[in-house]
């Protein structure tokens, strides 16, 4: 019997994991890196072990240190997390090297899976020879061979991008995996995303649980999943449990995993199998109504599972809450996460809390809200409510554009597929700000200040506030009457520092105000406070190129000083953040006149790195 369990791994993993091992009575040990020394998953942990000499973003893939850190803290197993040690055949060994029990599936299994090139093999498939690429192959996806969560991976429509393409893919690859081998595949158009939960024992018992429906992505990485898959036919359906089926068999699989297909034209094309937990397995949790890490652990201490797996009921959908900015090329946001909190009736699995310091050096995922409901349609409803009720004060997150995507009619309807992104981010990250929102904000910073001479005899010229939001300026203004505060068009009901109500057309409205600094929440709209008078020394020079985001510079183009010429489009500065390498490239035919960036330097959001000066 497992007593004392280490994760591999960090924030929402880690707690979640946590969470079963409370229930099962399991004492639990956290690691963390420096940057994570007061993170959640070392609060909520029994025991926390610092990883010395790493640095923060390798801290976690540091098998070495990790083994290390679970024998001198007792604990008797390890769980990888759903993390990249996970799918990682050495680290399993050492685990089990070092008379500790591995929560997954063998080593070997994980190496006969672990490259997405022989698992195609195993499965009769073959990618394609990136030489042999011709433009009647186009559209083709470039895809690490090691790996996940989008990393490494480009889509070639344009037979000239796919030098570029695969060099970019091989960096970001070897930076995110320790492993820059990339492959080709074709890469299918508007097809679906489907997976097969499996679960199996060591007596040759498999579950196939259900199909996952993950269509909804960004940068190949999933946003919105749910369980079961709908609108597929019953005999797909079976095909998909029966290919699941035989790639578990052909690895004589043990634990959880899944295994992933494209969904085209009535077929079902293998992607590849992941030897491990998926981040979206509490839908699939919720529907057939069992915990999947405490089967993980129960198939490792010897445990069978029953003959008959559990039948499904019901519907849940999930979604990834980032701190990001879709309306900015999906750019991860750091900062302050000053206050979260989700309505009652959804489950939250998160790594964050109020007060937490979102950094630049790991995924900016900040949680997965999950809703279940005895329909589909109940379910999506009952999410994209309480993300709407949730209140995030801090970072620019991609809320809005998950309310927003869960109420489009072709999710609704259940017609999405990979390009839905493609087709529709441009109209759901259209600014839409309450219009009330600055005035509210305005009244509640005004509240008081009318006791102490704000209010005259003589009518004078109304105050007047400016504020900043998804990029336009407002103004509002308001009133000291001698009844309290007053505004045009609209009737004030209470003003206070935290709740303002207003009657608008007869309707009253409530607008809960939080303020830290100069950044102002009121509802679910983030307003920046302007000054009065703006300083004129915060303008950039015409072609100034700005880090879109916070991270550190890994790459310039090759040759790139001061004075090249430089065309429109070309890449020119390569970001990294949060394991994400990022193209900054030149916005016209010019000039490059200035480069303060360079290779290894650390940078805040809006750091000047070029400019290229227009011919």
């Amino acid at each position: 019997m497992i007593s004392t369990l280490l994760v591999a791994n960090r924030g929402e993993i880690a707690c979640r994991i946590f969470r079963t091992c409370a229930d099962l009575g399991i004492r639990t040990v956290a690691i963390h890196s420096d940057a994570d020394e007061g993170a959640l998953h070392t609060r909520v942990a029994d025991t926390a072990v610092r990883l010395p000499g790493a640095a923060p973003a390798e801290t976690y893939l540091r098998g070495d240190l990790i083994v290390k850190a679970a024998l001198a803290a007792g604990a008797d197993a390890v769980h990888p997390g759903y993390g990249f040690l996970s799918e990682n055949a050495d680290f399993a060994r050492a685990v089990r090297d070092a008379g500790l029990v591995w929560i997954g599936p063998p080593p070997e299994a994980i190496e006969a899976m672990a490259s997405k090139t022989r698992a195609k093999e195993l499965m009769g498939l073959a990618p394609l020879d990136a030489e042999d690429v011709t433009a009647a192959d186009l559209p083709v996806l470039v895809k690490a061979a090691a790996g996940g969560g989008g990393r490494g991976m480009r889509v070639v429509r344009d037979l000239a991008e796919l030098p570029g393409a695969l060099e970019d893919a091989r960096a970001e690859a070897a930076s995110a995996f320790g492993d820059g081998e990339v492959f080709v595949e074709p890469y299918l158009e508007n097809g679906r995303h489907v997976e097969v939960q499996v679960l199996a024992d060591t007596r040759g018992t498999v579950w196939t649980l259900g199909t996952r429906d993950c269509s909804l992505q960004r940068r190949h990485q999933k946003v919105i999943e749910e369980a079961p898959a709908p609108g597929l036919p019953p005999a797909l359906t079976e095909q998909l449990y029966a290919l699941a089926e035989r790639a578990t068999r052909a690895v004589s699989y043990e634990g959880a995993g899944t295994v992933e297909f494209l969904v085209a034209d009535g077929r079902a094309h293998f992607l590849e199998m992941n030897t491990r937990l998926q981040v979206e397995h509490p839908v699939t949790e919720a529907v057939f109504g069992v915990d999947l890490v405490a089967e993980q652990i129960r198939v490792a201490e010897g445990h069978a599972l029953p003959a008959e797996q559990p039948a499904p009921r019901g519907h849940a959908v999930e979604a990834r809450l980032y701190a990001e900015d879709p309306a900015r090329g999906w750019a991860p946001q750091t900062g302050t996460l000053h206050r979260f909190t989700v309505p009652d009736g959804v489950r939250l699995d998160t790594g964050c809390a109020d007060g937490d310091t979102i950094g630049v050096h790991y995924d900016p995922m900040l949680a997965k809200v999950i809703a279940y409901a005895p329909t589909r349609t109940e379910a999506v409803r009952r999410l994209a409510g309480a993300l709407e009720r949730t209140a995030l004060h801090g970072p620019v997150t991609n809320r809005d554009l998950l309310v927003r995507s869960l109420r489009h009619p072709e999710f609704t309807e259940a017609r999405m597929d990979t390009g839905f992104y493609d087709r529709h981010l441009t109209a759901l990250t259209e600014p839409a700000p309450d219009p009330y929102a600055p005035l509210a904000a305005a009244l509640a910073d005004a509240h008081g200040r009318s006791r102490f001479g704000g209010w005259r005899n003589v009518p004078s010229g109304p105050q007047v506030k400016r504020y900043e939001t998804a990029g336009e300026e407002h103004e509002a203004a308001y009133r000291h009457t001698r009844t309290g505060l007053a505004a045009e068009g609209v009737r004030v009901v209470h003003a206070g520092p935290h709740l303002v109500v207003l009657e608008v057309d007869g309707v009253q409205r409530k607008f809960e105000i939080a303020r830290y600094g100069d950044r102002v929440h009121v509802n679910a709209t983030a307003l920046t406070a302007l000054p009065r008078f703006p300083d004129p020394t915060a303008e950039h020079a015409p072609g100034s190129l700005l880090a879109p985001m916070p991270g550190t510079v890994v790459r310039l183009a090759e040759g790139l000083t001061e004075g090249a010429e430089v065309k429109a489009g070309q890449p020119l500065i390569w970001l990294e953040a949060m394991k994400m390498e990022h193209r900054i490239t030149a916005p016209t035919d010019g000039t490059l006149t200035a480069l303060p960036a360079t290779v290894g330097r650390q940078v805040e959001m809006g750091t000047l790195l070029a400019v290229v000066e227009s011919k």
